[in-house]
């Protein structure tokens, strides 16, 4: 797993050093990353963190994708400073050097991305609605969240740390 997440950043850091004659320092990479983010860029800290748990779903779209958005925000930074957009122009163009689409946001599975445990349910036929630890503790002690979709209380269904 890091060891393609390593390769392909090193790829893209040659790609940029050499577009833009500026050397880039490789950066610290941590495999971290819980809940609907697929990856995490600080620039200042020049540190990636990426989810292993998305990276698990779809290894080859990740490492294409999420590592090159994410290694395209340091390059943003160092290039173009810290003051850009986080997915304006000076990202885009980062983007068409690595030959990647812009793409904001992922489409992966976030349902058992280490972060949402609970399930809950409504009355919409067959959907599951996962919840964070936080809400279902509050849903504990009476707080009442309802289906966007359809209105109605959400029920607990089951805890997606145990099998049904």
């Amino acid at each position: 797993m890091e060891q393609d997440i390593n390769r392909r950043i090193h790829q893209l850091i040659r790609k940029a050093s050499h577009y833009y004659d500026i050397p880039f320092p490789p950066p610290v990479i941590l495999m971290d990353l819980l809940g609907s983010d697929a990856g995490q860029a600080l620039p200042g800290k020049n540190r990636l963190r990426f989810n292993p748990a998305l990276y698990r779903q779809n290894p080859t779209h990740f490492v294409h994708h999420i590592v090159a958005h994410e290694v395209a925000h340091l390059i943003a930074a160092k290039v173009y400073g810290h003051r850009i957009k986080p997915h304006g122009k000076e990202w885009q163009a980062v983007m068409a050097l690595f030959q990647v689409p812009p793409e904001r946001c992922h489409s992966y599975d976030i349902r058992h991305a280490g972060r949402h445990h609970f399930i809950y349910g409504c009355d919409c036929p067959e959907r599951e609605i996962p919840l964070t630890a936080i809400r279902h503790n509050r849903i504990q002690h009476g707080v009442k969240y309802h289906c966007r979709h359809c209105g109605s209380v959400l029920t607990f269904r089951f805890d997606a740390r145990n099998p049904r």
